[in-house]
């Protein structure tokens, strides 16, 4: 798709989302202000169900690649993998590109890259209140409050006004590492004067306030309490104020703590190497130690919170785990919301562990999780302080976009003030007005690129369409050798079926359909077909007509034709 250039002149101001907007996950945008250019976030999202064989989702970069002369720096709001989980992959392209962030989350970011190879980067640490010019555009990082340490919102000073981006937050009182988010701040460029204002919508549909992160606390002691065998807690792994908290409960209740999972264990050795995760020496346990404890003094921390199908509470569930076993008497606790989409996979991962003797605590239940996002009266609140010309509701689906901006209006915002967009449209701002360039569809290339294995972008709707196809009815597979020459059938046709119908016991099927095939090469026969492409073509499509006659299912055919 040819890019449209939108800036004709250098007095524009743009914001570009690429990801993150009509969905949760590879939040990435862009800020640019005339040959300047400025990356918010680089995130990554996990499949859907249909996405066969997907590991992984990040955005489309295209519009970063064809700019890339003009691209500044990253800017990072927080260390969750939907935020810095596609660096890797942008690094490779953008190698001499600078990446700014706080120190968690560019300790995150590092570990990551190491992992993925990713050997020439330029990470550099900021610190709440710091400013940094790229060009003509001034970023300040703000401190904010979340479920993980170190988040910080973003401000955009550029000649034509101020863009603020909440990153994902929450207005939190008393969050798990004491840093509170700077009202003062904000309300200072509230005075100063705001142009557009990005804010977090994951929660814009709950009304009043999301608890604090410390009263899970108390729900978690809740939960050790009375427990007589293990205890296994599943949470995300970059949520190092939960784990934190599971430790600080762990040391109260006199258990030793076991990490299951590879990225559980990574973010634990990178928190406590950076300082923000505290653990009593001699506390943490290797996995194989388990055994030599009472179970009434082992706490294992896990993943699989999400019903991951390779995650390892997920593994634990089907007795597919090398290590771990559920026994009888194991109380295993859900430390997280299903995020959307993936409540059937929760679901079955908990109907599992119970049927194999376990005492299953989760959320819903037990309001052993809070979320780490604003609801309504929050959102007002920081309205209120920022007080913006525009509001461009952000990170969350479709709906919840919509209700914010209804919220908004109720505040007292103009509906024209209030965009509500899709990835890949671009909210132009001049020193006048604002507008949505793209009202009909995207103004720049964007979308999902999905990693299947080590391929990155090689696996497209097509082949998709192909993978659902193959797993909703299979495939049949016919083998007929022909003479090169003279085109005649020698051996065959031999039919294969996979995922369609069980051979053994479809006997008067198959040879009905071989009949079919027979025909259709005599027709071709008849007409002096010679062509391979045409001969295939034929039986494909006489037999997929007799098929769907005879079963209503449509498998994949491939005719496979053999020269002698």
């Amino acid at each position: 798709m040819e890019v449209v250039f939108f800036l004709r002149k250098q007095n524009k101001l743009a914001i570009i989302p690429l990801g993150g907007l009509g969905e949760i996950g590879k939040n990435m945008t862009v800020i640019r202000y005339g040959s300047d250019l400025v990356v918010l976030d680089c995130g990554l999202a996990f499949p859907d169900d249909d996405m066969l064989g997907i590991d992984l989702v990040i955005p489309d970069m295209t519009y970063l690649v064809e700019n890339q002369d003009k691209i500044r720096s990253v800017v990072i709001t927080h260390g969750h993998e939907d935020h810095i989980g596609a660096l890797s992959y942008f690094l490779r392209q953008f190698p001499e590109v600078p990446v700014y962030g706080t120190r968690l989350a560019m300790g995150l970011a590092e570990g990551r890259l190491k992992e993925n190879r990713v050997e020439k980067t330029s990470l550099h640490v900021i610190e709440p209140g710091d400013e940094l010019v790229f060009g003509k555009i001034r970023v300040g990082f703000i401190q904010t409050s979340h479920s993980i340490p170190d988040a910080v919102a973003l401000y955009f000073k550029t000649p034509l006004g101020t863009i603020v981006h909440t990153g994902d937050f929450k207005i939190d009182y008393s969050p798990v590492d004491g840093k509170t988010l700077d009202f003062n701040k904000f309300s200072q460029l509230g005075d100063e004067g705001v142009l557009a204002l990005m804010a977090d919508s994951t929660n814009a549909e709950s009304p009043g306030f999301t608890k604090s992160e410390s009263t899970v606390t108390e729900a978690l002691a809740k939960a050790f309490d009375g427990a007589q065998g293990r205890i296994l807690l599943a949470t995300f792994a970059s949520n190092v104020s939960r784990i934190q908290q599971a430790v600080d409960v762990a040391c109260r209740y006199g258990r030793k703590i076991a990490i299951v999972g590879r990225s559980m264990v990574n973010v634990v050795n990178i928190s406590m190497e950076l300082g923000y995760l505290k653990v009593p020496e001699g506390k943490i346990i290797d996995i194989d130690e388990i055994n030599r404890y009472p179970a009434n003094q082992i706490l294992i921390l896990t993943t699989g919170s999400q019903g991951e199908p390779m995650a390892g509470l997920s593994r634990m569930s089907r007795r597919e785990h090398r290590k771990i076993q559920i026994q009888v008497g194991d109380r295993v606790i859900f430390s997280a919301s299903p995020i959307p989409g993936n409540e059937k996979s929760v679901s079955k991962t908990i109907d599992a562990l119970l049927r194999l003797g376990a005492d299953v605590i989760h959320e819903r239940s037990a309001g052993i999780h809070v979320s780490g996002h604003a609801r309504q009266e929050e959102l007002r609140l920081i309205l209120s302080l920022v007080r913006p010309k525009y509001l461009i509701p952000v990170h969350g689906e479709y709906r919840m976009l919509m209700c914010h901006g209804k919220l908004a209006e109720e505040w007292g915002m103009a509906k024209e003030n209030i965009f509500i967009g899709e990835n890949g449209q671009t909210f132009e701002f001049s020193r006048e007005e604002g507008e949505v360039k793209g009202a009909l569809g995207p103004v720049v290339t964007s979308g999902k690129v999905f990693i299947d294995g080590l391929g990155v972008g090689d696996v497209g709707n097509i082949v998709l369409r192909d993978r659902q196809m193959l797993s909703q009815d299979g495939v049949f597979i016919v083998v007929i050798v022909m003479e090169k020459s003279t085109g005649k059938v020698i051996a065959g046709p031999d039919m294969v079926s996979r995922g369609f119908i069980y051979v053994r016991e479809s006997g008067k099927l198959m040879d009905e359909a071989k009949k079919v095939i027979q025909q259709a090469l005599d027709k071709c026969e008849a007409k002096e077909v010679t062509e391979w492409a045409v001969i295939k073509s034929s039986v494909r499509d006489a037999l997929s007509k007799f098929i769907y006659g005879k079963t209503h299912r449509r498998p994949i055919i491939l005719p496979i034709i053999q020269e002698v």
